[in-house]
């Protein structure tokens, strides 16, 4: 509703700007059609008056200068003045009347572009909106688990009067992990609202790929090694002009995605190479993989496939691949998945090697 009422408002003002154009436009070919028709109709009456005078011969405008002889000459004559004057009113109310046609069909043409321009204007603002409500409720959902989860705790260990020493200990240890868990969502939110403000500034400087992927390994070598999982790195030698952090941070995360949906004693292979201008990051898994139809939401935020499909819970809030494609976008590239069923997975980043400037993230 609020949306259709400031659709209708955007309409009546981009009609009011195309009438008041086509008006004034209207009035100045009305005004200069005028007095060229006017003009034509004396120089007419002129003629017709300089061939009674001076027969065949050029007529002499100065003879009849002033509109009082023209009809002082003109009186009783077979064509008088008072005919060229009808003539004139005449013309005068058509060119009025197809004026105004004109103006009423630009009227309704207007107005369906501009209602059409206005709705295709506002979407974005829309679907904007709409995504920030789903943002708001979800993250609430997710934060109103983990609170719950302390509150109910916390009141039953209260009302507990044999509770001692070592109970009070598991409590505070079960609260730790609850708190734990909403510090991790927290500093999700932290990293998705950095990588999509628009206002945000991130140098670029050139770098090798491979250094980005070698840290991201580092940083989850822990992780991948009590899951038995095996890290391999498979490195060309590239130099791309990006964001190092931010880089790395992406390769975080798919990383950590290919751990957690790995089988025990299964590899995970890092590729990094180049193809034309661009260079990529390929994380391979050979893990539980993505239904088809998850594959177009995986990017989607707070989006996670349905475990009882996957037959494997994995614990997470939805919001890594929304931050990674962020991360993408800000660099200009694109990612791509590849999936199958029970075989595995496949994540392509592809980033230009040079950037134009230093960019903040693009509005749109």
């Amino acid at each position: 509703m609020m949306f259709q009422k400031a659709r209708l408002r955007l309409t009546a003002f981009y009609l009011l700007i195309v009438m008041t154009i086509s008006i004034v436009f209207s009035l100045v070919i009305y005004r200069g059609l005028t007095l060229e028709l006017g003009r034509g109709l004396r120089m007419q009456a002129w003629r017709i008056l300089s061939k009674e005078e001076f027969g065949e011969g050029e007529p002499d405008y100065r003879v009849f200068p002033r509109r009082e002889l023209f009809r002082e000459r003109l009186s009783g004559e077979p064509v008088p003045f008072e005919i060229y004057q009808e003539v004139f009113d005449e013309a005068r109310k058509r060119i009025a009347w197809q004026l105004a046609l004109i103006n009423l069909g630009i009227f309704v043409f207007s107005g369906g572009a501009g209602y059409f321009l206005a709705g295709r204007t506002l979407r974005p603002i829309a679907e904007m909106v709409e995504a920030q409500k789903r943002f708001v409720a979800d993250a609430s959902h997710e934060l109103r688990t983990p609170l719950t989860a302390i509150k109910t705790a916390t009141e039953v260990a209260l009302r507990d009067k044999k509770l001692n020493l070592q109970s009070a200990k598991a409590q505070l240890t079960s609260t730790l992990e609850e708190i734990d868990t909403l510090k991790s969502l927290t500093d999700y939110f932290l990293k998705l609202t950095k990588y999509q403000d628009s206002r945000a500034q991130f140098p670029f400087e050139p770098f090798r790929l491979s250094e980005a992927c070698e840290e991201a390994i580092s940083r989850l070598r822990v992780i991948a090694k009590e899951r038995k999982i095996r890290v391999v790195g498979d490195f060309t030698d590239v130099t791309v002009e990006a964001n190092k952090t931010s880089i790395t941070e992406l390769v975080s995360i798919l990383l950590d995605n290919a751990i957690c949906y790995s089988r025990e004693h299964a590899r995970v292979i890092v590729h990094v190479g180049s193809q034309k201008n661009s260079a990529f990051v390929r994380v391979e898994d050979f893990g539980i993989g993505i239904q088809a139809s998850d594959i177009p939401h995986v990017f989607t935020r707070f989006y996670r496939a349905d475990s009882s499909r996957t037959k494997k819970v994995v614990k997470g809030y939805g919001l890594g691949l929304s931050i990674a494609k962020s991360i993408v976008e800000l660099h200009r590239g694109k990612i791509e998945v590849q999936s199958t069923v029970d075989r595995g997975s496949t994540f392509t980043v592809w980033l230009p090697l040079k950037q134009k400037k230093t960019l903040t993230r693009p509005l749109f």
